[in-house]
């Protein structure tokens, strides 16, 4: 965070700005170093998470009834950089974007007072993790075609399907699942909260091996009749579909201001290599196509900076609308990847390298433009309202 003030965005002020040197502090004190053991483990352990949530880092937009920071999501967005920032962003970043970030929001949205009391306060120390099931093995993006079901029974219901490529869903406490409990399309879907310590048939799949995004646990999750009490509706029956919309333009933001941070962080990451790395008798950064590179990628990393600034002032004001919130979505991950890959190249067979960043920020950049809703999806979104 830099301390100039004429240098931050605009929507952030010096209490922002102070968050994000505390916890800039924090993980680079706590975090950094557990880094490549986290990829290794294919995991952030708990031990983390319960660090982060002693440290305010977790839930920091819940309202402090509910056990959280009781900020904005302004401060969720400062969190969010910060982490992206410390290299972290592709394991305890997507972690904690899904678990404070998105899960969070969807009780504190759509909870009962009962619900909000009895999840959230665990989520903000870290002793529950939250993860959303949405996707399917059939139904990515087009989740009206969703075939998890969940059927009347004695206290509840019996819930029964398969859900992949879920994010948290080694450490998932608390699953929110996007399930069937009516006839086909939109208005069939609802929101089922499956407290995963004593769900009998609840199984977790494989921790998937991922191109990228090596520490963030990605699995499979199946429900083999789990009895979901009638508690665990979160909001009316049928509501899950709008519900979900409603909540997908914060989540393509996120994905936005984490791309935009990705791309900076390869211009700084590259530019200093240029400077130290030698060819032909001179520093790689004389070299005129390393020049107009890096120039076209800092005005790139710019614009962004400058498109997600706009939006961000935008939604912290409530006047952020899911079409807006798409073209975010798909502007910025699709930028993120060029200038990542143009970044790469200009560091030579060192890019390949996992031990340097830039490789590990090509990598986790790739999923950018699938999740979220793909970015065909987001033209899709686009190309109705024009």
């Amino acid at each position: 965070m830099s301390p100039d003030a004429s240098l931050r965005s605009p929507w952030i002020d010096d209490e922002l700005a102070m968050l994000g040197d505390q916890v800039a502090r924090f993980l680079a004190r706590e975090m950094v170093p557990e880094a490549e053991r986290w990829d290794c483990a294919g995991l952030v352990d708990r031990a983390a998470w319960i660090k982060a949530g002693e440290a305010g880092i977790l839930c920091a937009s819940v309202p402090v009834e509910y056990g959280g920071g009781g900020g904005t999501r302004a401060h969720e967005a400062v969190i969010i950089q910060e982490i992206a920032r410390a290299g972290l962003g592709g394991g305890f970043g997507v972690g904690n974007t899904i678990s404070s970030g998105i899960v969070a929001h969807y009780i504190l949205a759509y909870g009962a007072e009962d619900q909000k009391r009895r999840w959230l306060p665990d989520m903000a120390t870290g002793t529950r993790i939250g993860a959303i099931a949405m996707t399917e093995p059939g139904a990515g993006s087009d989740l009206q075609n969703i075939r998890t079901r969940a059927v009347p029974a004695q206290g509840g219901w019996l819930l029964s399907g398969q859900k992949t490529f879920i994010s948290n869903g080694q450490n998932a406490d608390l699953v929110v699942v996007a399930a069937r409990t009516g006839d086909a399309g939109a208005k069939g879907i609802s929101l089922l909260v499956v407290e995963t310590e004593q769900a009998e048939g609840f199984r977790r799949g494989r921790n998937l091996d991922k191109l990228g995004m090596h520490a963030q646990d990605t699995s499979e999750l199946f429900f083999d009749d789990v009895l979901v009490s009638g508690d665990n509706v979160l909001g009316p029956l049928g509501a899950g579909f709008p519900q979900l919309m409603n909540q997908l333009a914060w989540e393509r933001m996120i994905i936005g201001l984490d791309s935009v941070v990705n791309m900076e962080r390869a211009v700084a990451l590259t530019t200093s290599y240029a400077r130290e790395r030698n060819a032909f008798g001179k520093a790689l950064i004389e070299f005129q196509n390393t020049q107009f590179v890096l120039a076209e990628c800092a005005t790139q990393a710019t614009v962004a900076r400058a498109m997600i600034d706009t939006m961000m002032t935008r939604l912290l004001a409530d006047d952020l609308d899911p079409v807006t919130a798409a073209k975010v979505k798909l502007w910025t991950t699709d930028t993120q990847f060029k200038v990542i890959d143009a970044c790469q190249q200009l560091f030579g067979g060192y890019g390949y390298m996992t031990e340097y960043p830039i490789a590990r920020l090509f990598a986790d950049a790739r999923v950018s433009r699938v999740y979220g809703g793909a970015n065909e999806i987001m033209k899709l979104i686009i190309a109705r309202a024009l």
